[in-house]
């Protein structure tokens, strides 16, 4: 099973395709690192926010974390770098994922962080100095900043670096209902033009992440998801008020997605009780196609077959095609 740990809705930054900045948590409505105790065993687990290095308490956090999950990867706009590497040096095993929106002027742009390109891209430099191995960077596409695509991709590629893509949501997580794509032969343009270049890498992870984009092509395009979603069965949500939640990617004003409060009981109780079943039951009939790491990935690892099929159609059998099936 897979989590997305949400610890904190403060954030520095003021992007402008979420609006999570807009309703900060209080300190003191935030979870405790004892709750976390209390998850169960997961083969992964995404620590995000808000930006999760404003929690004083992130290496508590991570020291429970890491006697829970066999990998864990924390998502921050990288701001922080004495922070970022204080706790890397701590904990040598976390992976390290920062989002770079673009390069320097679009970055910042949507970002609303001076100089947010430098700290992110300064913090890089540092955690890969000290060696760390799970480190990359990710963008948000939308037609404000695709033409970067590719320059950013080879920027990670140079430096050896994972490089995670994502294309611009609404949803509830978000408080966003306006995020939308205006040119969007531009954008699927730019994720054609990246998955060419994943396919031609020698590493085996690029061609899957090739598949992933495809997958944000068909999203961009209004079609269907390739793999079914399964928010609240393989992967779930904790909120920075304790509630487990199926995914993030449900509309606002949704009806309550929360399948209980983990401060109030454990885990085993939440997930299995009958309001679990509910929510399950209502997600199985979703027409949102979300198209997200969180629940793209794991019915990725689930389905296996199924983009070992694409790679191999797409790789071999269409050496050349950019026209993906």
């Amino acid at each position: 099973m897979e989590a997305a740990i949400i610890t904190t809705y403060r954030c520095n930054a003021k992007c402008r395709m979420c609006s999570i900045w807009k309703f900060p948590t209080k300190k003191g409505e935030e979870i405790t690192p004892e709750v976390l105790r209390r998850l169960p065993p997961l083969s992964f687990c995404n620590v995000t926010g808000g930006e999760p290095f404003l929690r004083e308490d992130l290496d508590e956090i991570i020291s429970i974390l890491e006697k829970k999950a066999g990998r864990i990867v924390i998502s921050t706009n990288g701001y922080f770098t004495d922070r970022i590497t204080a706790l890397a040096r701590r904990h040598r095993h976390i992976g390290i994922r920062i989002s770079l929106e673009g390069l320097p002027a679009a970055n910042d742009s949507l970002r609303g962080l001076k100089n947010g390109f430098d700290h992110g891209l300064r913090t890089l430099l540092e955690l890969r100095s000290m060696g760390v191995k799970d480190l990359g960077f990710g963008i948000t596409v939308s037609d404000k900043n695709a033409r970067d695509l590719p320059q950013l991709f080879r920027l990670a590629d140079a430096m050896r670096l994972e490089f995670a893509t994502a294309v611009v949501h609404n949803s509830y997580y978000f408080h966003k209902a306006d995020n939308h794509i205006e040119n969007k032969a531009e954008v699927i343009a730019g994720f054609s033009g990246l998955i060419r270049e994943l396919l031609a890498s020698k590493r085996v992870k690029n061609w899957f992440r090739a598949y992933f984009n495809y997958g944000l092509i068909r999203y961009i395009e209004g079609k269907p998801r390739l793999l079914p979603c399964g928010a609240g069965r393989d992967m779930f949500f904790l909120d920075p008020f304790g509630e487990i939640r199926p995914c993030n990617g449900l509309d606002e004003g949704s009806p309550d997605n929360s399948m209980g409060n983990l401060k109030d009981q454990s885990f085993a109780e939440i997930w299995n009780s009958q309001k679990a079943a509910q929510i399950r039951a209502k997600l199985v009939n979703c027409r949102k196609n979300c198209w997200m790491i969180g629940s793209a990935g794991p019915a990725m690892k689930k389905h296996i077959s199924r983009p070992l099929a694409w790679i191999i159609k797409n790789k071999w059998l269409k050496r050349g095609n950019t026209d993906y099936v």
